[in-house]
């Protein structure tokens, strides 16, 4: 077993006890044994289902339907016994080190509510784990969204002072990229454009997180909001006999304007 596999050794478990977890490995273990199918997969074949299943609980979340989120947590709770299990075969770790190495993270991270020190900042607490040498943007996880990698961005370089002191200064900052954006657009050339608009976002992601919410959950509830004002300007459409394709933009305006305030 690999070096992690020993954490279980070094960590006295402070919440220890089966559960569910316990059950879905019991579960894939099972699978793996008596499905052709399951005992194929590998870690990597595996992460298409991985991602597909986390995309699909965060629906589920913010569709705020509990059955659903049962469903899909289930779903997710299986995938993570699937890698747990098919790393036991491998002989790289096992459930216990991988809570081991959790427990040990979360006990290191609340000193405050282990008797091991004061409350520190997320940040603070997470550059010490990546130690000394290392810099504060070392560790991203390469596999983020482009606006969460912005927000994990800033959230890093603000820990050491590097940020503004509200959104105001935020704000002034998307009006300067604005105007950069808007210049770029009238004279070009389009690796220009694409710069300063990608500046621009960039922006626009810092002044959310200084207002005090994140990105991606802001932009999904702004999707959300034009998708169901739009599927109500189609059913008004329809209603009145209108073709939405040989509409002009004016009269596809007008329907807009009365579904928004209707």
């Amino acid at each position: 077993m690999s070096e992690s596999g020993g954490a279980a050794d070094r960590v006295t478990l402070r919440f220890p006890g089966p559960g569910a977890l316990d059950r879905a490995l019991s579960l894939v273990r099972f699978l793996r044994t008596e499905c052709a199918w399951d005992r194929e997969q590998t870690a990597e074949s595996l992460i298409p289902h991985l991602l597909e299943e986390t995309h699909e609980v965060v629906d589920a979340i913010h569709e705020g339907d509990p059955n659903a989120l049962e469903s899909e947590l289930g779903d997710l709770l299986l995938n993570v016994a699937f890698q747990i299990v098919v790393a036991e075969e491998a002989d790289a770790l096992d459930a216990d080190s991988v809570y081991a190495r959790l427990e040990a993270k979360m006990i290191a991270r609340h000193p405050h509510l282990f008797g091991d020190g004061t409350r520190q900042s997320w940040e603070a607490l997470k550059a010490t784990e990546r130690g000394e040498g290392e810099g504060v943007l070392s560790g991203l996880a390469r596999g983020l969204d482009p606006l969460t990698k912005a927000y994990r961005i800033q959230e890093r370089v603000a820990a050491v002072g590097f940020d503004w002191e509200d959104y105001e200064g935020a704000l002034s900052k998307v009006s300067e990229e604005l105007a950069e954006t808007t210049d770029a657009l009238a004279t070009g050339p389009a690796v220009r454009v694409e710069e300063e608009l990608g500046d621009l976002l960039f922006a626009v992601v810092n002044l959310v997180r200084l207002a005090g919410t994140h990105p991606t959950t802001a932009l999904a509830r702004a999707n959300q909001k034009f998708q169901d004002r739009f599927e109500k300007l189609e059913r008004l459409a329809r209603e009145r006999g209108i073709d939405l394709r040989a509409s002009d933009l004016a009269a596809l305006d007008s329907l807009w304007e009365e579904v928004k305030h209707g």
